[in-house]
């Protein structure tokens, strides 16, 4: 089974989190068969806090890999901020 989930990267006490695709029988930080994006839970100012490859994210689901449940609050944030974005960027065209 593939799972899309997190690995922890970054020094201690500052944290920096790999969103992976990896086999749901390897460590957390273990082996992984592609790197989708990350997450900085210490963004701060105008540093990029979370970005994915959601054209990967699509694949991956569509071939049936289950997402942890922090991912999946991840994806779902990142398509809202996202939609924001998209919809500035009308309002300045029109």
């Amino acid at each position: 089974m593939v799972m899309i989930r997190l690995a922890r990267g970054g020094s201690k006490k500052r944290p920096f989190y790999y969103i992976t695709i990896a086999d749901r029988r390897e460590s957390r930080n273990g082996k992984f068969i592609e790197r989708i994006g990350f997450f900085n839970p210490l963004a701060r100012g105008a540093e990029e806090r979370l970005r994915l490859d959601m054209d990967r994210v699509e694949y991956w689901l569509k071939q049936g890999a289950q997402v942890s449940a922090r991912v999946k609050s991840l994806i779902k944030a990142y398509r809202k901020d996202v939609g924001a974005v998209d919809a500035e960027a009308e309002e300045a065209v029109a």
